[in-house]
């Protein structure tokens, strides 16, 4: 197993917000985070890669405790993170963005080898004529590519991605998904949270499942979006759930 999430409990005052958490996700593999807004998705996300400490439990990826390292330290061992909300350093240009991905990730690369790195992974997601530009002048989904090259520039073993499906627009999701689908190939394992339910269904091979901060299900998603928990607390509608599997 890449990662091991045990029993993981994360409280902000009076907010019980992730209550004994546990999964496993094997190396290679495409994992889907769903549940209503407010279920402790991000706040999972944040755990893992050391934003927060949980009050109890254990994060362990690649066999390693990195439970309550901080997040520069998880993302020095291979665990990168693609933002929800995408805040580039705007008066930099587009490349030197991805180059402190390579700079501060796994590899812990120099200047002359980030900027390698940089184009290597900007041309991978489509941005590499883009690179002398400044990070602020690119649109919405130019930015999700842009925080997409910073972290495979870190050459991670584990990306987490953070909704990098929302304020697409169909065209822009199809291309998103098939860059997710070629990172994958490439030998990194994902872990992602998403609202684009066709999306996030035809992609996952399995999917977990957050209400309130507890995991309610966990499992092929067939077998997910047919579970009456899951129906009742987030799909909602059996027929939507046929129309999300048919695809």
């Amino acid at each position: 197993m890449i990662l091991q999430v045990k029993e993981v409990s994360k409280r902000f005052g009076g907010l019980q917000a992730l209550t004994e958490v546990s999964f496993d996700l094997s190396e290679g593999q495409i994992l889907g985070l769903i549940g209503p807004n407010g279920a402790g998705k991000t706040t999972l996300f944040n755990v893992i890669n050391g934003v927060y400490p949980p009050e109890r439990g254990q994060v362990i990826f690649r066999g390693e405790d990195v439970t309550r390292m901080p997040s520069y330290e998880v993302a020095r061992r291979g665990l990168a993170r693609a933002h929800q909300v995408v805040r580039p350093l705007t008066d930099l240009s587009v490349r030197e963005n991805v180059m402190v991905g390579a700079c501060f990730g796994r590899e812990h690369h120099s200047l002359r080898a980030s900027r390698r790195l940089a184009d290597e992974a900007l041309t991978y997601v489509g941005l590499m004529d883009r690179a002398d530009q400044p990070a602020g002048s690119l649109n919405v989904a130019q930015k999700k590519r842009l925080e997409m090259a910073r972290a495979l520039a870190a050459k991670p073993y584990l990306l987490l991605l953070d909704e990098v499906l929302a304020g697409l627009n169909p065209s822009e999701i199809a291309a998103m998904m098939e860059t997710v689908r070629a990172i994958r190939d490439e030998g990194v394992t994902i872990l992602m949270i998403e609202h684009v339910m066709q999306a996030i269904m035809s992609i996952s091979d399995r999917l977990l499942v957050l209400d309130y901060g507890v995991l309610i299900a966990t499992g092929p998603p067939e077998e997910v979006a047919n579970n009456p928990q899951v129906i009742e607390a987030y799909l909602g509608d059996p027929k939507m759930t046929a129309r999300l599997l048919a695809g």
